[in-house]
């Protein structure tokens, strides 16, 4: 997050700071317009050079994704999707962005451990959503293409 909020104008910084406190207040009941709105900072702090999207139009359900992300966070703390991991038995190639605030290390060093048959490519020019990317979206279907 700490990467994502330093690619934000001071001002989209402060409000996304504030939407952060917002969803985090149990007194707020609707809480989907303004997690939508902080996932459009968000999209645009991971991405490196996105095309147009002016009529996306993001439609978020808080409850649903906090509890999607709840359990993948117990998942992870308590080492149980590593763990999931050792039973792929097929090759598995992720795409990652050099722009990506996820840092590639992250992706490759714990897969590599557990997954015999695994590859990282890594995009240049390229953040967290490959197929937005002016720069490495034709780069990403190639990749695709030819690994499926």
């Amino acid at each position: 997050m700490k990467t994502r909020l330093s690619r934000l104008s001071e001002e989209e910084r402060e409000e996304a700071l504030s939407l952060m406190e917002t969803l985090n207040d149990p007194a707020i009941e609707d809480k989907n317009k303004p997690m939508a709105r902080l996932g459009k900072l968000i999209s645009k702090a991971d991405s490196y050079n996105p095309l147009p999207r002016d009529n996306e139009t993001l439609e978020c359900q808080y409850d649903i994704y906090q509890s999607v992300w709840e359990q993948a966070r117990q998942l992870r703390s308590s080492g149980k999707f590593l763990e999931l991991g050792k039973r792929i038995r097929c090759p598995v190639v992720a795409i990652h962005g050099d722009y990506d605030p996820h840092l590639s290390e992250g992706i490759r060093d714990p897969l590599s451990r557990i997954l015999k048959d695994f590859q990282l490519i890594l995009l240049e020019e390229c953040g967290h959503y490959p197929w937005i990317e002016g720069d490495a979206r034709d780069r990403f279907y190639n990749i695709l293409k030819n690994e499926v």
